[in-house]
């Protein structure tokens, strides 16, 4: 099983061991003297060791800390980003053990060859290299036994060490430190349940079907479970090493990184949060091979939204822009926060931005300077935008590596272009056209009975039966201002989509004759709203 961890039921007496431990470890590296304020701090590389000494749970949680970097300053997120990811290896008999439990049989019966030797070996899982009885080569992750029990109980110490230093020092309470233990256990809960990863492989592969540059391993449903996850075998370099010896190569493969990670974000909602050199590789035929699932992000349609204003905005130096579509994506109560001064803030770090030269601009870095502008004004940013930035800055640096003179912006703005292009597309703007026209439908078919019903509840419990009649009389009035309001939005999408169609950036000329023929049905449909408007009012006259 997936190990599932909730700090709310976790046990005090079961945690109180590790709970001094941790307390130990802590004087032990000089953290008492942060209590007092920050110019009492341990030096950064204690802070670092103290995490490597606690073990893997305080490693992943030092792993998030480092994308925190509206919380720590940038000497301590540069340490915590040097925490490895890598143990010493478990022994073939744990692992035989573990796959056998998992997948009901003898290692030998489902696998005709099995490496005792893990290609790789991390804080959650390893992965061996083997293959199935019917020839497939694959790769088989095999999740660490005892990870349940263990990270259950260094979360519960954590979050009674969380609430202890709250209390005894409420000047924390702004940093949400409750939040971040929740948002970190949520997290290993994901990362843990192998069967996620495997749904993710398998979105992103559709995602991702039309990019012919790119290939993904497929799952192996009957070998994977929870804890064990088969795929196809990947037998690609990795692409910094490829770099060196192909950098001819380097610009295409850029472009499909930038292309798969726009496509996927803009129009699937998901992305790959850990996209470095280890995860990237590319195949003998020069196509790549993304791998390592366990962290992705997802974003709804409305993040999404505010996510395009917000890249829009930055780009543009818009900082009332940026200020509303920033607060959009984090709307958990950013009603409190004086929007006034995070404005002044934003505006000075579009400011900073567009000081440079824009082919300098990093998306990363951007995306970073507004989430601590928006920390110190009190925004609780969302856990998928902190996933976002840290995508874009490890997608950045590597390509960075790869290529130092490659246009990294020229490609983004070149994918923004298709996509845009592809958004405001006659199928796509056919497609939610009609998903407008079917909900107006219903509101029209559905709103007067319900306004109906809603009216005479009113009268029945408080204006009492006399009233009743009026009550109706109201109930027809506001239903037939409802189906004028719902005519006018239908009329007003039609006339907007067909301005898209002309605006839309594309090369043939059909999509200006339809827009001009949604424009003129827009106006032809406003036309019979108001002539059958006029003829029921002059009616009831």
């Amino acid at each position: 099983m997936a190990v599932m961890i909730d700090p709310e039921k976790s046990s005090l007496l079961r945690a109180a061991p590790r709970l001094m431990q941790i307390v130990r470890v802590l004087v032990r590296h000089q953290f008492l003297g942060a209590l007092r304020g920050k110019n009492h701090w341990p030096p950064p590389h204690e802070v670092r060791e103290t995490f490597e000494e606690l073990g893997l749970t305080f490693l992943k949680f030092g792993q998030v800390l480092a994308l925190r970097r509206d919380l720590l300053p940038d000497a301590y997120i540069n340490e915590l980003e040097q925490l490895h990811d890598q143990l010493p290896a478990l022994g073939i008999e744990a692992v035989r053990a573990t796959v056998e439990s998992e997948l009901g049989a003898g290692l030998a019966k489902l696998f005709a060859s099995f490496s005792e030797a893990p290609l790789a070996a991390a804080t959650i899982a390893q992965v061996h290299e083997a293959t199935l009885i019917d020839g497939r080569h694959v790769a088989v992750k095999v999740q660490r036994p005892g990870l349940e029990a263990m990270i259950a109980t260094d979360i519960a110490a954590l979050t009674y060490l969380v609430a202890l230093v709250e209390k005894l020092f409420p000047r924390l309470l702004a940093l949400d430190l409750p939040v971040l233990v929740r948002e970190f256990a949520d997290s290993l809960n994901r990362e843990t349940d192998f069967s996620l990863e495997a749904r993710s492989i398998m979105l992103f592969r559709t995602a991702l079907a039309d990019i012919p540059d790119l290939w993904i391993p497929d799952v192996i449903a009957k070998y994977s479970t929870g804890n064990i996850l088969t795929m196809e075998f990947s037998p690609g370099e990795r692409v910094d090493l490829y770099a060196s010896e192909h950098p001819e190569e380097m610009p295409r493969l850029i472009n499909t990184l930038v292309r798969l990670t726009l496509q996927t974000i803009f129009e699937e909602g998901l992305f790959h949060a850990d996209p470095h050199p280890g995860n990237v590789l590319v195949l003998p035929d020069g196509r790549l091979s993304l791998l390592d699932f366990g962290m992705t992000g997802e974003l709804d349609e409305p993040m999404r939204n505010s996510l395009t204003l917000l890249l829009e905005a930055v780009v543009k130096g818009d900082a009332r822009g940026a200020t509303e579509a920033y607060l959009e994506m984090a709307p958990q109560g950013s009603e409190k926060v004086n929007r006034a001064a995070l404005m002044v803030d934003i505006k000075s770090v579009l400011h900073e931005i567009h000081r440079n030269d824009l082919a300098d601009v990093s998306i990363g870095d951007a995306f970073d300077s507004l989430l601590r502008a928006g920390s110190r004004h009190g925004v609780h940013n969302p856990g998928e935008f902190f996933l976002l930035t840290r995508t874009f800055v490890i997608l950045e640096s590597m390509i960075r590596e790869l290529d130092p003179d490659h246009d990294y912006l020229a490609s983004f703005r070149e994918e923004i272009s298709r996509l845009t292009a592809q958004h405001f597309s006659l199928e796509r703007v056919k497609e939610k056209t009609g998903k407008l026209a079917r909900e107006m439908e219903r509101l029209i078919i559905d709103a007067p009975g319900d306004t109906r019903r809603v009216l005479r509840r009113i009268a029945e419990g408080n204006l009492g039966r006399l009233q009743a009649p009026a009550v109706e009389a109201l109930g027809g009035r506001i239903s037939r201002n409802l189906e004028r309001l719902t005519g006018a939005i239908i009329s007003a999408a039609l006339m907007i989509a067909g301005g898209l169609m002309i605006a839309a950036p594309q090369d043939a000329g059909w999509h200006h004759d339809a827009g001009q023929a949604m424009i003129i049905a827009g106006v032809l449909w406003a036309i019979i709203i108001a002539i059958k408007t006029w003829r029921r009012d002059r009616g009831r006259r």
